[in-house]
């Protein structure tokens, strides 16, 4: 069973992207065969800096590896380095409904906020597709967000089987629930677009202040609080704490007694906690950024030995050399 998972490097990893798309990922890889990419080509939708395209590609590889891929049980590449994904794209666009694209929900969401539309936002759904069905991918781990890309992908390889003959793998979903979404700071998703993440790696004076800014209502730490499992502190430290340590913290909020200064304060060092190894080991993997490369180098060798098998595959299918 092949799994499949990209991210884009359109910013810093946050706590939504770990425990959304990264930890679930990572638990998977001990299947031995998993498939993973940073998708570079996608974040050429919302960047044009070079500079900065590099630089969050380099941050996300340190990342990846800091919080435990293993390059010996998973593939591990940098999209670009499989232009062969382009090319199936197109030949999948050729037979992706305009219709299809239209009601892709990120696409509007983006036009509704004032995004201008171009090519690439609007084709995003065919890339993705092509990322997957070009690694006869049988599992895409993903978040809510993107279950209706998933569909779309399915619709698309199904519509090209239906037309060509049986050429790729129809992908199933893997979504885990109780993690699907992190809030932000302000209570909506965790998402780079607001502004509300708390990142993986930062400064550590930065991330404390960023957590003990997190607003609050005005009742007093005397006040007991009903709705203390509504209260975003706990919501994110019964991510980063031992259960009982987060069910603790829930109960004497609950009660009543306990302020949220100290609830924010807890929830600061559980996170910066959590996190200790993985930080150690980014130092490291930054000292030695010529294994970092070797290790995307070799990730794409990899990959693009399936790749090649598959894109040969769907070329014949659809009668081109």
């Amino acid at each position: 069973m092949r799994i499949l998972t990209g991210i884009t490097p359109s910013g810093t990893l946050h706590l939504g992207n770990y425990f959304g798309a990264m930890r679930p990922a990572i638990e998977l890889q001990a299947g031995g065969d998993a498939f993973y990419f940073i998708a570079d080509y996608h974040s050429m939708i919302s960047i044009t800096d070079p500079e900065a395209r590099r630089r969050y590609t380099l941050g996300i590889a340190l990342d990846w590896l800091a919080c435990g891929l293993d390059p010996a049980k998973a593939v591990f590449w940098r999209q670009s380095d499989i232009p062969e994904v382009c090319e199936l794209m197109w030949l999948l666009g050729t037979l992706t409904p305009m219709g299809l694209l239209e009601r892709a929900h990120s696409y509007k969401d983006k036009l509704a906020k004032g995004i201008a539309p171009n090519f690439g936002l609007f084709a995003y759904p065919a890339l993705m597709a092509a990322d997957i069905l070009l690694f006869d991918t049988n599992i895409v781990p993903v978040g809510k967000d993107q279950k209706q890309h998933l569909e779309m992908t399915r619709d698309i390889a199904i519509k090209f089987n239906h037309t060509y003959g049986e050429t790729f793998v129809v992908p199933e979903e893997r979504i885990a629930e109780e993690v699907a979404v992190i809030p932000g700071l302000d209570g909506q998703k965790m998402s780079k677009s607001y502004g509300n993440t708390i990142e993986l790696f930062g400064d550590e004076k930065a991330l404390r202040k960023k957590i003990m800014g997190i607003v609050m209502d005005s009742r007093t730490p005397a006040e007991p609080k009903p709705d203390a499992d509504k209260n975003l502190a706990i919501q994110l430290l019964k991510h980063v704490a031992p259960k009982d340590v987060a069910a603790d913290y829930e109960n004497r909020l609950r009660a009543g007694g306990l302020g949220y200064g100290d609830l924010k304060k807890a929830l600061f060092e559980h996170y910066w906690n959590y996190f200790s190894a993985a930080r150690t080991r980014r130092a490291e993997l930054a000292a030695d950024l010529g294994y970092v490369e070797k290790v995307l180098s070799d990730g794409a060798h990899r990959a693009r030995a399936t790749a090649d098998q598959v894109l040969v595959r769907a070329r014949k299918a659809c009668g081109l050399r």
